[in-house]
């Protein structure tokens, strides 16, 4: 039985607009997993060393790129501000997960063939 090592398989996926502009991958899936834990926008993109102000842009981007609020944000200050995903959001980010792991798992069945092929073999 031979082990294939050497190489490995990196898949991106990301949606794109119609000029064929990336608005979300996994660093905005990340992202907003992030405010769904913290109910933060400012919290989560700390998490991901990325500034508030950067942060916003990119999620203002993707509620226009979907045409869906995304965010409901609830003004009170540091103690009692804080901000929630819409329902429209928790099922983005499901259904977004879902299409990833099945990109995922096409990509590494189809890969084994390429790997057996050109992959470096051991016993």
């Amino acid at each position: 039985m031979h082990i294939y090592i050497g190489m490995r398989l990196h898949v991106k996926l990301a949606l794109a607009s119609e000029a064929d502009e990336e608005f979300c991958g996994a660093g905005l899936l990340q992202l907003l997993e992030g405010i769904g834990s913290h109910g933060s926008i400012q919290q989560a993109a700390r998490d991901m060393d990325l500034s508030y102000v950067k942060a916003l842009k990119i999620l203002n981007r993707l509620e226009r790129e979907l045409g869906e609020t995304l965010l409901v944000r609830h003004k009170g200050g540091a103690a009692r501000g804080h901000t929630e995903l819409t329902p429209f959001a928790r099922r983005f980010i499901r259904d977004f997960s879902d299409l990833r792991r099945k990109v995922r798992r096409a990509a590494d069945a189809a890969f084994k063939g390429f790997q057996k092929e050109y992959g470096r073999k051991t016993k």
